[in-house]
């Protein structure tokens, strides 16, 4: 599914938990033009496996900087005081002396036809020439360090905000819908770690034993609802021509913060929650991946797509890890909120154009929708407010269900439309439609200009947030006692164990 011809190159708000823990129209830039291939996307050149660095459109901020700032305020982006107008100086300064560098470039090039004829004027030539030539090598230093900076200060903003996007924080979330059976009405005996104690499906002392706290075993049942939940999420996903990935969990820091993984700590204590690795001193530095979405945009740098090849849709399980520096409390004790999980996660490229992309994020939804009415869950969708936003969503949706043990709705899904915020870091690019002069040589009608394109990423199932949701609405009670467990009938053919106590429906 993925080859391609390519270049060369919702109802009463009830109470919410959601902060108990985290799953997870911008201008094209010009191109060199290239010529077309029938085979695999190539890679742009690069040295070694180090990607270039991002191509922002510094222009697009410094024309839009009343919209900029307000945009980076409405989402808390931390910005040091000045930095948009910083940005406008610098790019008017990289603008000067790239002019510079290139007048006297030219004129070292002048010099040099003075040198090659000879005569009278050679030696006085030879001298400017060195001259020049000092100058030239003082003034792109300079050049390079404003480059830096401009680069430096633009990779702190945000992205774009999408116009429907609710202002302020998580209150101020809009329920777009709401699905399945009303609300169980919330007790602590449903609670899931109580009803481990009458039906044992994960051990949490082992987890304490092995690894810590916020570490677990799932066993028995909860074990065979994790791979009966992978493989069905799985089979969704490819029923909707998405094409199945197995990802790596190790990832290198450097591509998770250009795609703008950088999950905040809820204390406000550090400024990331990743796990990192150690390494020796020439190597880049490798981190525990916080989510799919990072090795599937990985998967995808520095290529060039044929536009009717868009969109390229992958579905990846692979496992999150997060250090959740946040304090914990009674309402995350369990599986809520965990170091590391199971996770499927759905990644598209498609064209990068706002209309596809918000298509495209609908059409998403609805894979996530049909998921989770399947299993039966009572839950919700949310367009969530600008403060909610990582720094790479145009637009995203939460969907969060009803669990009557923990008493609240909980997050079990989101949804990002990122537009071209990953693909300029990552260099994501399709072959676009040429902006050729009124008259074009025939060489330029038939070569291809490129633009970036548009990510987008959604969990189809966040394992340990399903587990909990399933078993705190499936438990059956008689008056306190657990007599027994009705899980959604979707499962029953992916069952891989025995299924004795389980009433399927």
């Amino acid at each position: 599914m993925l080859q391609s011809r390519c270049t060369t190159l919702l109802g009463p708000r009830l109470p919410s938990f959601r902060n108990a823990g985290r799953l997870g129209g911008i201008p094209s830039a010009p191109s060199p033009r290239r010529s077309l291939c029938s085979s695999h996307p190539r890679h742009e050149r690069t040295s070694g496996h180090a990607l270039p660095k991002p191509r922002l459109d510094y222009r697009a901020i410094s024309e839009n900087s009343q919209y900029k700032s307000h945009n980076a305020f409405n989402r808390r982006a931390n910005l040091p005081v000045n930095t948009i107008p910083d940005i406008a100086k610098l790019l008017a300064s990289q603008g000067e002396l790239s002019a510079r560098v290139g007048h006297l470039k030219a004129e070292r090039s002048k010099l040099g036809d003075l040198v090659r004829k000879g005569g009278d004027s050679r030696a006085a030539a030879v001298e400017e020439a060195k001259k020049l030539k000092e100058t030239i090598h003082e003034l792109e230093g300079k050049l390079g360090g404003v480059e830096d900076e401009l680069l430096s200060r633009a990779l702190l903003l945000p992205n774009d905000t999408h116009p429907d996007v609710p202002l302020g924080s998580e209150a101020a979330a809009h329920v777009l819908s709401t699905h399945g059976p009303n609300p169980t009405p919330p007790t602590p005996s449903r609670h899931h770690v109580s009803i481990n104690q009458s039906i044992p499906f994960m051990d949490l002392e082992g987890g304490v034993m092995a690894s810590g706290s916020s570490w677990y075993f799932l066993k028995d049942i909860g074990a065979l609802l994790e791979l009966a939940l992978i493989n069905y999420a799985m089979s969704i996903a490819i029923k909707h021509g998405f094409t199945p990935v197995m990802t790596p969990d190790v990832v290198k820091e450097d591509v998770a913060t250009r795609c703008g993984f950088q999950p905040r700590d809820e204390a406000g204590s550090a400024p990331s929650q990743n796990y990192y690795l150690n390494r020796t001193k020439d190597e880049p530095q490798l981190i525990l991946a916080g989510t799919a979405e990072i090795p599937l945009g990985a998967m995808f740098a520095g290529k060039i797509f044929e536009r009717k090849s868009m969109p390229q849709k992958v579905v990846g399980l692979g496992r999150a890890f997060r250090a959740e520096a946040g304090a914990r409390g009674a309402d995350t004790r369990g599986l809520y909120r965990v170091h590391q999980f199971s996770k499927v996660e759905m990644f598209v490229v498609c064209e990068g154009d706002l209309q596809k992309s918000n298509a495209m994020m609908e059409e998403m939804k609805d894979i996530q929708a049909e998921i989770f009415s399947s299993l039966g869950l009572t839950f919700r969708i949310l367009d969530m407010p600008t403060e909610e936003l990582g720094a790479s969503a145009y637009r995203k949706y939460d969907m969060e269900a009803w669990m009557p043990g923990r008493g609240g709705w909980g997050e079990i899904s989101s949804l990002s439309n990122c537009t071209d915020y990953q693909a300029r870091r990552l260099h994501i690019r399709h072959v676009g439609l040429p902006a050729l002069p009124m008259t074009p040589t025939s060489q330029e009608r038939s070569a291809p200009s490129t633009v970036f394109a548009h990510t987008l990423n959604g969990t189809t199932a966040a394992i340990p947030r399903l587990i909990v949701a399933l078993i705190e609405n499936g438990v059956q009670l008689d008056g306190q006692k657990v007599v027994g467990l009705e899980l959604p009938v979707t499962l029953k053919s992916f069952w891989l164990g025995s299924d004795q106590g389980i009433q399927w429906t």
